[in-house]
């Protein structure tokens, strides 16, 4: 079932059109849909299709490839002993091929790369030396391990500098994008049901395919995850063991980001997950920015401050809940709706998707056409005994205006309270007292249903409500 993905789609028939060989890299988060926007797009228009294997050797890999060949209609008569031979071979395939663009999709291409595997220069010598001579090929590659594509292609320093032609980023689906794939399930879900599916699937394709009508939220979570035939049980393990080769350092950070509402700086999450500040600590913390796991949000005024945060759904979801399940109970989620556990999570995962939806609150707020970025802020305690201040989200605007954004779940109307007023107040002056009344500010407040009529809600000068999140 194909929703959504229509730029996606336009760039790959747009290499496909091209009176130029194109060599496509369409990257994203595992479980996204990138083998089935590729495959849906061309159907049987591909003359070449050979996955990766995520644990197998060089042979392994290469037996595959053969395999391949043959069921692309090659006579192969020995099977490569080498990457140089398997894109020999692949040539012969294109040559004798009839079509008028010869697309050649290779998936999971990290995984074809096995130490001392020489694969990288072999697809060079393939690409360099052959194909971008030609007018005809459409070579398009994937991966889930993001990391491998931008350091091993787009980043590269050799003979692939700046060969990929097109470099397509397959996003998770936003809240929009979720509900008209649930109503085109036949899914007769609410808007408060599908932002509590958001706020433990995120928008990963894979993970609402799962989902089974006529069945709760509850329902649904405890049969995909804590069930002892669960579809996603072992989902955690599966997915950083797919992506790293060494996942424990990477576990690290993300637990220890999972455990930490507003983020952690780099020199927080050193001492707390107890690593080297190196070139290796760098590189994990890029590798799990590349892919989807974690952000980096500026903070205000200070270049080399950034605050990293836990963005994956389903990986802060499992921390809270799925490694804390000692008791193996098939029905946690039910068990526990009404838990104080439960209460405390939602608040956290709502923030989530607030950040994973900033171009709809741009929209809401009447900014789209505004250059505004979107900083994090914090300061300590004043010299003159005023306590400190945090600032999740602060929309830094062109037009001379600060939005200081609050975010509230409540499945009913939020009620603001004396208490919300004064630490926005407070948040707000500090605000001013650093930086200088340079914008004026709004306090602004994101919640589920809106806010309610009484008490002190004429303080807030701007209301987004999730409503706003679903916004195409």
């Amino acid at each position: 079932m194909f929703i959504g993905r229509d730029k996606e789609k336009q760039e790959l028939m747009r290499a496909y059109n091209s009176l130029e060989s194109e060599f496509v890299a369409v990257y994203g988060r595992r479980r996204v849909g990138k083998t089935y926007l590729v495959r849906q797009t061309f159907k049987d228009q591909l003359t070449f299709a050979c996955s990766g294997q995520a644990s197998g050797n060089m042979a392994d890999q290469l037996f595959g490839w053969y395999s391949s060949l043959k069921d692309a209609g090659l006579q192969v008569k020995n099977r490569p002993k080498s990457w140089l031979e398997a894109f020999d071979l692949l040539k012969e395939l294109i040559k004798s091929s009839q079509s008028r663009k010869k697309v050649i999709f290779i998936d999971e291409m990290p995984w074809l790369d096995t130490p001392k595997a020489r694969f990288v220069n072999a697809l060079e010598f393939f690409w360099n030396g052959w194909a971008s001579g030609r007018d005809d090929v459409l070579l398009i590659v994937c991966g889930s391990a993001t990391s491998w594509i931008v350091n091993k292609l787009f980043k590269n320093h050799g003979g692939l500098h700046n060969r990929v032609t097109y470099r397509i980023l397959l996003e998770p689906f936003t809240l929009n994008e979720c509900e008209r794939y649930g109503i085109a399930r036949g899914f007769n879900l609410s808007r408060y049901d599908i932002l509590e599916l958001y706020m433990v699937l995120g928008g990963i394709p894979f993970y609402w395919s799962l989902l089974e009508a006529g069945k709760s939220v509850a329902q649904n979570i405890d049969n995909m995850f804590f069930a002892s035939n669960g579809k996603l049980r072992y989902e955690f393990d599966e997915l950083y063991n797919s992506l790293f080769k060494s996942p424990e350092h990477y576990i690290a950070i993300v637990n220890a980001l999972g455990e930490n509402k507003a983020g952690l700086t780099r020199e927080e999450l050193i001492k707390t997950c107890d690593l080297s500040s190196n070139g290796t600590y760098t590189n994990t913390l890029r590798d799990l920015e590349y892919c989807g796991f974690i952000r980096a949000i500026p903070a205000y005024g200070n270049k080399n401050g950034s605050l990293y945060q836990l963005i994956d759904n389903f990986t802060l979801f499992y921390f809270k809940f799925m490694s804390q399940n000692a008791n193996n109970d098939e029905m946690f989620w039910s068990h526990n709706y009404l838990s104080p556990l439960r209460s405390a999570w939602v608040g956290l995962a709502f923030e989530r998707v607030c950040f994973q939806h900033i171009k709809q609150i741009k929209q809401a707020l009447g900014i789209a056409g505004v250059v505004a970025n979107v900083f994090s802020w914090r300061t300590g305690p004043s010299p003159q005994g005023e306590a400190g201040a945090q600032i999740d989200m602060l929309i830094d605007r062109a037009d001379n205006m600060v939005n200081i954004c609050e975010m509230k779940f409540s499945k009913q109307e939020y009620v603001v309270s004396n208490d919300d007023v004064k630490i926005l107040r407070h948040k707000a002056l500090r605000f001013s007292q650093m930086r200088g009344r340079k914008k004026s500010i709004n306090l602004t407040l994101i919640t589920v249903a809106g806010i309610a009529r009484t008490g002190h809600w004429g303080e807030i000068q701007n209301v987004i409500t999730a409503s706003d999140l679903f916004a195409g």
